[in-house]
């Protein structure tokens, strides 16, 4: 597979509109954030997960994981910006995975697919019907500019003018995040079939 990577796990959001603390919220019968940190365990020697608000939850539910670190961003409220930043000021290898900590469906054949399309100056971002989605494969000599982005822009600013491979990849999942408590039931049922299966 290549020089190491990086996973950078997004986990600072407040939560708002799905009306719990979704990173603690059992989903498919374990904790919302496990899915994705376990998704990029499956390819990531080490996983930076970033916490925000409800940091002392994570830190107990990730304590004691080989392989991963946590990240407090006590200024999550800026928005995802402010934690894509606290978080790539940790990463150590060429190249590193971004991904929001709601989206438990993305499966880990999708970052396999990333690193095998793009080189290592490459952004790597994954398709579902022509419909761009998560996890990012980002090349660490991009950090400079992110750290140097205005509060209030966002990655997609910075990938837009950097230029991007997209790879089309048959995994809604790349697709599907949680903000509603609707949301929160209709992906317990979908990762709940996917461990029957």
């Amino acid at each position: 597979m290549g020089a190491a990577v990086d996973g950078l796990l997004l986990a600072g959001g407040c939560s708002c509109r799905a009306g719990v603390f979704k990173m603690t919220a059992e989903v498919g019968g374990k904790p919302l954030l496990l899915w994705g940190l376990e998704t990029l365990a499956a390819v990531c020697p080490r996983v930076i997960v970033v916490a925000g608000s409800g940091a002392g939850q994570i830190e107990k539910l990730v304590a004691g994981m080989p392989g991963v670190e946590l990240v407090e961003n006590r200024d999550f409220a800026a928005g995802m910006l402010s934690s894509v930043q606290a978080g790539v000021r940790r990463v150590c290898e060429t190249r590193f995975f971004l991904l929001p900590g709601d989206m438990p469906l993305v499966q880990a054949s999708v970052l396999r697919r990333l690193l095998a399309a793009g080189g290592d100056a490459d952004i790597v971002v994954p398709a579902c019907n022509e419909r761009r989605g998560h996890p990012v494969l980002l090349p660490a000599s991009l950090i400079p500019a992110i750290l140097a982005e205005p509060p209030g822009s966002n990655l997609g600013h910075i990938i837009r003018r950097c230029g991007s491979v997209v790879v089309e990849v048959d995994d809604p999942g790349i697709l599907a995040d949680l903000d509603t408590p609707a949301d929160l039931e209709r992906l317990d049922s979908a990762l709940r079939a996917r461990r029957r299966q």
